[in-house]
């Protein structure tokens, strides 16, 4: 058994249970907590986490752990410790320990008892996702759940109080990470050792990450996670890294800056391009917004500047409905962000999308993961971005988008110059004007510059 975290206090994971419970309607729900998953063999295993679902509710880490709602009341069952389990991890919290620690009641996992018709959520590894098969003779989180998904959506989108103060917690460190990142940054720097000093930044305040860092001069991959090459002059360097509070609030941001410390005038020009997308898309972030609005505004403050840089050609809004400014920039302008950093995306397009809107087929639109109405409390990324990618500039697919919309000598200098830009914050919807939460990473070019190599 792996180490069991307890909560400080247990006060507002009881608020949100009671919350649950009122939307159940006296349905039976199965929350588990997940099992530790082995790296290579049994005993080296991956650093444990607990469903995010399970974490909301109870603020513990328990592996193996099952929170069950039956009859208008939650209980906690858990597996006993092995035998020797203290010699390797310290003594485990008994019950009444854990009793006490969750506002729980807690039993011993031999009497959960599934006999009823229970709802579920799938829980984030192979084997536990199997035992939920085995027990109720079906795929979880499946329609039959639907009453229990959209309960957790409905709580999990809007922020509470305690929330809230994870996620700024998370965007401190992040924050911290990015400020690391950029001293670091030299020529003949290593993707490697700057990506260790944002690491080292968040870990010194007690942080992990909330999801792989991704640090790359070849910022035209989006997901890049390889740390390969060594930055030189001229580089432009993407660093998109987020910080795990101990609660499990992510935090999530993209900076770009130069690795020499200083921009070209036309990788200046682009940066510009994409901070004043990101800057009216961020204004927009109020309640009763359309996220897909928020999008399409991003997507046309983009083509508006890259006309004017010369790059593309045409009017910004027919440039914006013909998705050729998704060649610039193909993914969506962000997303939720909570306990997880794609937040509740284990749930699909259910989470992302308002009931009644599908995700679009559209190239400038596919890959939005994002589509509800705005509301307090909320919690978004926006991110918008410029790429040079070869597999979308150079495939026969747009090629009709390019020769119709892109100057190619312009192109062929930017190629030179920009693989990729993105800029990222968090951003908290509040009744009034949005709350960055990141705000305090470095993001315009007279502060990158001042903070590379510093």
């Amino acid at each position: 058994m792996s180490v069991v975290r307890l909560p400080s206090d247990s006060t507002p994971f009881a608020a949100r249970r009671k919350r649950l419970i009122e939307q159940l309607d006296g349905r039976t729900a199965w929350i588990p907590a997940g099992a530790p998953v082995s790296r290579n063999y049994p005993a080296a295993q991956y650093p444990y986490r607990a469903s995010s679902h399970f974490l909301y509710l109870t603020g513990a880490a328990v592996p193996g752990g099952a929170l069950l709602f039956r009859g208008g009341r939650a209980t906690l069952y858990v597996d006993p410790p092995a035998d020797d389990d203290a010699l390797w991890h310290g003594e485990t919290p008994g019950l009444d320990a854990m009793a006490e620690a969750t506002g729980l009641r807690v039993r011993p996992m031999k009497e959960l008892d599934l006999s009823s018709d229970v709802l579920t959520v799938a829980a984030p590894d192979r084997s536990t996702r199997e035992n939920q098969v085995a027990r109720l003779g079906r795929e979880p989180g499946d329609e039959t759940d639907a009453l229990l998904l959209d309960a957790m959506v409905a709580l999990r989108a809007v922020h509470d109080d305690h929330a809230i103060a994870g996620l700024r917690e998370a965007a401190k460190a992040t924050v911290a990470a990015h400020r690391a990142g950029m001293a670091a940054t030299r020529p003949g720097a290593t993707e490697h050792a700057i990506k260790t000093a944002m690491v080292a930044a968040m870990s010194e305040l007690g942080m992990g990450t909330a999801y792989r860092p991704i640090v790359s001069i070849a910022g035209e991959v989006l997901h890049n996670e390889t740390y390969d090459h060594t930055a030189a002059a001229g580089d432009l360097l993407l660093a998109d890294v987020g910080a795990e509070a101990p609660g499990g609030w992510a935090g999530d941001v993209t900076r770009t800056w130069p690795v020499s410390g200083s921009f070209t005038e036309l990788q200046a020009r682009i940066y510009t391009i994409v901070l004043e997308s990101q800057r009216r898309a961020i204004a927009m972030c109020t309640p009763g917004t359309r996220y897909r609005d928020i999008h399409l505004e991003a997507g046309l403050a983009l083509a508006e500047g890259l006309v004017e840089l010369g790059l593309m050609k045409g009017e910004p809004n027919a440039i914006v409905d013909s998705d050729a400014h998704a060649l610039f920039f193909p993914h969506g302008v962000g997303h939720l962000i909570g306990l997880d950093v794609h937040d509740m995306e284990d749930l699909g397009d259910r989470a992302g999308y308002a009931p009644g809107r599908e995700r679009s087929t559209r190239f400038g639109l596919g890959y939005l993961r994002l589509d509800r109405d705005l509301e307090p409390g909320m919690a978004v990324t926006i991110e918008p971005g410029f790429y040079t990618v070869p597999a979308i500039l150079d495939g026969g697919r747009f090629r009709e988008l390019r020769e119709r919309f892109v100057d190619e000598a312009m192109l062929t200098k930017v190629r030179a110059e920009v693989r990729g830009i993105r800029i990222e914050d968090d951003v908290l919807i509040t009744e009034g004007a949005p709350d960055v939460l990141t705000e305090d990473a470095p993001k315009s070019i007279a502060d990158v510059e001042a903070a590379v190599g510093a």
